[in-house]
């Protein structure tokens, strides 16, 4: 049997976006009060063409594996961009222990469907092509303009060199997991995102249909550029629902 914490106290599972590295929420959780989880993502040392044969359910299965060796029975899910996809997965999977969703400008997909199900249907038929023929390796350019619009020189040139190029099963494969529907949800939308349109996360918060939004004047990586606003607001989430204790 799991050796749960004593005290039953609710934890927090952190997934990123696709490409990124789970220390890149290092500045956010490191004042936080609550036990933590990190998740890695499968074959990150590999070589590219490792991670190219790896199912969205082998990331889903790679996360799960992590968080059941954690000792903590109770947690909140917090999920970045395509995090969220994989969020959703884990969720159903193991929705006697979620008790709360968060999504940071993530991406949420609806009925059971993929990270392209979320776009329009013409956009969606060219990501698939640009995806096939050119890989999940976006030129630098776009990581820039995309990911880093508000980040420093020097901070965006590290999210460049460490960009890992993922499975293109995580943006094609259906989730085939619901938006749960009985956890209280929060979605934080960033404002200044050159990743994901307002438009987008207007789409995104439809579908997870959160009690509460909140904005926060940033770009794609808040917990970078405004980690204490970030911290702040997962706290207050965390304090206001009386369903979520610690």
């Amino acid at each position: 049997m799991t050796e749960w914490l004593e005290n039953d106290q609710i934890g927090l599972v952190f997934i990123q976006g696709a490409g990124l590295e789970s220390s890149i929420w290092e500045p956010v959780v490191s004042e936080m009060k609550r036990p933590v989880l990190l998740v890695d993502f499968p074959e990150r040392q590999g070589e590219n063409k490792l991670r190219q044969s790896l199912t969205l359910q082998d990331y889903s299965d790679y996360i799960k594996q992590q968080i059941e060796d954690w000792k903590v029975r109770r947690f909140v899910i917090i999920a970045h961009s395509l995090g969220g996809v994989l969020a959703l997965n884990i969720t159903s999977d193991l929705s006697e222990r979620v008790v709360g969703f968060i999504g940071i400008g993530a991406t949420i997909p609806k009925d059971g469907g993929s990270f392209l199900s979320t776009f329009p249907f013409a956009k969606r038929l060219l990501m698939n092509v640009l995806l096939r023929v050119f890989g999940t390796q976006p030129p630098e350019s776009a990581i820039r303009k995309g990911l880093c619009n508000d980040l420093s020189h020097e901070r965006a040139t590290e999210i460049v060199r460490g960009f890992v190029p993922e499975s293109i099963h995580i943006y094609t494969d259906q989730t085939k997991a619901n938006v749960p529907t009985n956890i209280p949800k929060l979605y934080i939308k960033l404002a200044k995102d050159q990743e994901m349109s307002l438009s987008q996360q207007n789409n995104m918060i439809a579908n997870l249909a959160p009690q509460k939004i909140e904005i926060l004047e940033t770009g794609h990586l808040p917990m970078l550029i405004k980690p204490n606003d970030l911290r702040n607001s997962l706290n207050a989430f965390l304090t206001q629902w009386n369903s979520i204790k610690g």
